[in-house]
């Protein structure tokens, strides 16, 4: 029994798509799912329905696409409302949210919890001392804006930063409380939890739309063994001291080889693989 994860699998994208189609089965396996499935509810439900019956357990954490309320969706619903929405498509089909409680890994290795989590991000991600305002017009000075400053709106929180801490104050709470003792923890986000994860060589001010340092000692505060996360594009296994931090994205058509299926691209994170000796200092690219 294994645990695999995968993110961004972009299923606006007709290539995408047919992969997904394409993918085998591992009915006694758990996937996780790390958000940018597609921006619609129909992309999620229809990645969902393409993977239920392959897999023996399913968890899901939104992506900032998921968010995305455009005029052509037919779902018209924003914010956290929009969020909730999708919630609810995920539990018909048995899928495991940031809303549920957090399962158990029942394979081998040491007592491990997954924790599925919506944290989002609040534009820290920058020179020291910046404010928000102040960070988006850093990263408009060189050329850089997301998409989510259109079509994410964070209703009933008055902004993205506010939403934010509303859900790292809730994600702490339930660490605090949730966890038995002595279990591991894979903690699950679309975000990485840390700035320095955050390697966007072509693109380097993006950074502000990437997560919240907020996280960045959440590895060494909590019991976490394993940090699983997509949303930037970049392939890698990264460690900081005992942690192993996954980025588990697909990405968009360009982002991976047409040749190879989505197989190819599952990430094992249960069972633990044991801790090399020595621990590497730089990333282990899947490009």
């Amino acid at each position: 029994m294994r645990c695999w994860a995968i993110s961004d699998l972009h299923l606006g994208y007709k290539a995408n798509r047919e992969a997904l189609d394409r993918m085998d089965a591992y009915p006694q396996d758990w996937l996780i799912l790390g958000g940018d499935l597609g921006e619609t509810p129909d992309q999620l439900k229809y990645c969902i329905e393409s993977l239920a019956n392959k897999f023996a357990q399913i968890l899901w954490v939104p992506g900032n696409h998921e968010l995305y309320t455009t005029s052509k969706d037919p779902c018209q619903l924003v914010g956290e409302r929009r969020y909730l929405h999708l919630v609810e498509l995920c539990r018909t089909y048995g899928v495991t949210t940031p809303e549920d409680p957090f399962p158990v890994w029942p394979g081998e290795g040491p007592s491990t919890v997954l924790v599925p989590a919506f944290l989002l991000y609040d534009y820290s991600f920058c020179p020291p001392a910046m404010k928000p305002k102040e960070a988006k017009a850093w990263a408009r000075e060189s050329g850089v804006w997301a998409s989510d400053e259109r079509f994410i709106h964070p209703e009933p929180y008055p902004s993205i930063e506010a939403w934010c801490a509303s859900r790292i104050e809730t994600t702490q709470a339930r660490l605090d409380t949730e966890i038995p003792k002595d279990h591991q923890v894979v903690f699950i986000n679309h975000y990485p939890l840390r700035q320095d994860l955050v390697r966007l060589f072509k693109i380097p001010r993006f950074s502000i739309w990437c997560g919240t340092k907020a996280t960045e000692q959440w590895h060494e505060t909590y019991p976490i063994s394993t940090a699983v996360y997509g949303h930037l594009h970049m392939r890698a296994t990264d460690w900081r001291g005992t942690t192993r931090f996954e980025e588990v994205a697909l990405g968009y058509p360009r982002h991976w080889l047409k040749e190879k299926s989505i197989n190819d691209y599952l990430r094992l994170i249960l069972p633990h693989p044991p801790l090399p000796d020595p621990v590497p200092t730089d990333p282990i690219w899947h490009r």
